[in-house]
Parts: structure tokens; sequence; C-alpha cells
């Protein structure tokens, strides 16, 4: 597989103050990890429902979203950008937390099924259906007492916090590959962080 054309990299997530930092923010975690590195700011953008920023990553014109309308509304955001710059489905990377991964393993994927996650399925609709975007899975285990939202909806241990942001500097130089390489390579160097 060649290069990815990625134009448009998404971190899922839910506004508000509650939210930060919990295992189901890990995608928005991730993207503002990101912005953080290439000095992009994400600043609020009502008419796309979310925090946007614009610029250059390894020589990549890149959009950064994180959607503020909730998880289960990503999707409106998404294809509100993907509308207005012509961006495709398959120029999306979707960054997102996954419960069927150990805390910190990665996993890069291109289309699929969506695993029941709220976000993916969304985005999904939104985009008429399509499933052909990538999704960078970002693993936060399973909760002990089968009580999934409030696991989802609470911050990861200090043990999973030191494997989660080990996981994003992997992530990102993934990211950067992804931009820059083969997806083949890509997928390689990101799956390889178990």
């Amino acid at each position: 597989m060649c290069k990815a054309n990625i134009k448009l990299i998404v971190g899922l997530g839910n506004v508000g103050a509650k939210y930060e930092h919990t295992r189901h923010n890990m995608g928005v975690d991730l993207l503002e990890k990101l912005a953080d590195k290439y000095h992009l700011q994400l600043n609020l953008e009502s008419k796309f429902f979310g925090l946007t920023a614009r610029g250059n990553i390894k020589d990549n014109d890149v959009r950064l979203l994180f959607p503020t309308t909730y998880m289960n509304e990503s999707g409106r955001a998404v294809a509100a950008m993907c509308n207005f710059y012509r961006i495709a489905a398959d120029e999306v990377l979707v960054l997102h937390d996954e419960m069927d991964l150990n805390p910190g393993a990665l996993r890069l994927k291109f289309g699929g099924g969506l695993a029941g996650h709220n976000g993916l399925r969304s985005i999904s609709a939104c985009l008429g259906g399509s499933l052909n975007f990538y999704r960078l899975r970002i693993g936060i285990g399973k909760a002990s007492n089968k009580d999934t939202l409030n696991f989802v909806l609470s911050k990861p241990s200090v043990d999973e916090s030191c494997l989660l942001n080990q996981a994003f500097d992997h992530a990102i130089a993934g990211i950067e590959l992804l931009l820059t390489d083969k997806v083949a390579k890509a997928t390689s160097y990101i799956n390889s962080f178990k």
C-alpha cells in the first residue's frame, strides 16, 4: 500500500472539564500532544462544531479537529469539515480509545468495523455510511467489574497513564511515518507497541 494522503486528523473525546484525560478522551489527548509538538493552536470554529487547527506536519498540509459535540455526534463535525474542504473519507485519520486493547497498546487500521464505538459510528453515518477511513486505536483495557460507562469516563491509573504517555510518543512517530512513508511501514511501526 502506498503513502496515505491524510488531510484531516480527528481526536475523539467528550468536551468539558469532567471528561478531561479520561479513558474515553484518549483520542483528543493524543491530538493535543500532536498539536503541541508542532506548535499548533486548537481554536473553536463553530461552523465545524469543534476545535480546529491547520499546520504543516512533515511537509503535509494537515487539519486537526476535536469535535465538541460529545462523542456520539462526532460525525457532524467531521462531515462539516470534510464537506467544506473537500476531504474524502480515505484522507481522514481518527484517533480513538479502544477497550479491546490493553492499556497503551496501539493499532492502526484502514476501514473495518466500528467495534461498538459511538464516535466511529457517528463519523461513518455522517460520511454517507463509509467505513473507509484510517483509525489509530489507543488501548484502554476493559472494566474488571463490567461497569463500562463509569470505566471509560474515569481516569486511567498511574501505571496506565505512564503506559499511555509512552504510547502517545510512539503514536506521534507513527503518524509522522504515515504522512511520509508507506502505510505498511507506518502500520508495522505503530502496531509494534503492545
